[in-house]
């Protein structure tokens, strides 16, 4: 049996696109190799390093229930079981941003995928926003999202975690932010801003998106990645 190793994450670097109201990413150098052996008296080798300032929700995230849920766990007290496992990946690319997804066009995808979704499940939403509008004007306003009824649909069906190829898994309209309402009713996570879900529609494969362990932390930047048998 053959594997291959699916990239799901996006680039840091500083100036990437960043949901509004987080943190802007920023990278400072440290030091330099040149500083480095000034600084150790090497005549051989110098290290070099950056320093990062970045939101825990900069990039390719998971979401903390304590996020949306201030009695909620926090990232470092959460399972990893949220973060890896079986997941399946469904196709809701023709669905406009002009709507919110609903729970018929999730019944409907999940058909069409041959797919059954079990207990315990990560899903992935390939809506196809990275593809049409990534590094556009409306990479940050103008896609589609999840309906109360269509999250609280895949939540009652036992998913433990949303995955989503846009900066949301709520429609940008959506002031009551729907999909992370029904995350922490029912203390489950989501993960936000995946690429390359293309590759994995309508299959099933293991899922990893593991996060920092950071103390009382409201998420994390994460490099997720789906393992697929060829």
């Amino acid at each position: 049996m053959a594997l291959r190793l699916i990239d799901l994450s996006q680039e840091i670097f500083q100036g990437m696109s960043v949901f509004p109201m987080h943190q802007p990413t920023f990278i400072m150098t440290n030091m330099t190799h040149e500083e480095n052996m000034e600084a150790t008296g090497s005549k051989k080798l110098g290290f070099s390093a950056r320093n990062l300032l970045i939101s825990e929700h900069g990039g390719t995230h998971c979401d903390a229930v304590w996020e949306y849920k201030p009695s909620g766990a926090t990232i470092d007290k959460m399972s990893l079981e949220y973060f890896w496992g079986s997941a399946i990946c469904i196709d809701l690319s023709h669905i406009p941003p002009t709507r919110k997804i609903e729970p018929n066009d999730l019944e409907t995808a999940l058909s069409k995928s041959g797919q059954r979704l079990e207990h315990g499940d990560i899903i992935l939403l390939y809506t196809g926003h990275y593809d049409r509008n990534f590094g556009t004007d409306k990479w940050q306003t103008t896609y589609t999202g999840l309906s109360y009824n269509a999250a609280k649909w895949l939540a009652e069906k036992g998913v433990v975690n949303i995955g989503v190829d846009a900066p949301a898994i709520d429609h940008p309209d959506d002031l009551d932010f729907s999909g992370h309402l029904v995350c922490g009713e029912y203390d489950i996570t989501n993960t936000e801003n995946l690429c390359n879900l293309d590759k994995l529609v309508n299959k099933r494969f293991l899922y990893f998106g593991l996060p920092l362990k950071i103390r009382d932390g409201s998420g994390s930047p994460i490099r997720a990645v789906a393992l697929v048998e060829e």
